[in-house]
């Protein structure tokens, strides 16, 4: 066998196995939105993931063109809320601001719990 054979052979194989895993990565992509998707009634949901398990190529290309833009609107409001609660939380565990802090002090020193002291001490650590 010459090389060019052995190439040919094994760039025929790569070419397949990618197209085999891009094939289940839709597959599965069209799997999930089906079963986020709440507007779907649960018969359609049967009807699709029948078709999906006995002609699955088919399937695949005729749900990513009938429902492909609903399949994208759902992932980018699925990405809006990810990144909103990421927002969220990051906020809810970095420092106070300055203000907020000055703010917590001169509660402390009306209700007592620290001294004038204490307070400028926050004070000027908190503007440093």
């Amino acid at each position: 066998m010459s090389f060019w054979e052995n190439f040919w052979e094994i760039f025929w194989w790569f070419f397949f196995v990618y197209a085999f895993i891009a094939f289940l990565w839709a597959l599965f992509a069209v799997f999930g939105d089906l079963f986020r998707d709440h507007t779907l009634s649960g018969w359609w949901k049967v009807v699709w993931v029948l078709f999906l398990v006995f002609v699955p190529i088919l399937s695949v290309l005729v749900y990513v063109i009938a429902r492909g833009k609903g399949m994208a609107e759902r992932s980018m409001e699925r990405a809006r809320a990810h990144r909103e609660a990421s927002d969220a939380y990051i906020r809810s565990v970095t420092a106070p601001s300055p203000t907020g802090e000055i703010a917590k002090a001169k509660a402390l020193l009306d209700s007592g719990t620290i001294s004038a002291a204490d307070y400028e001490r926050i004070k000027r650590k908190a503007l440093a």
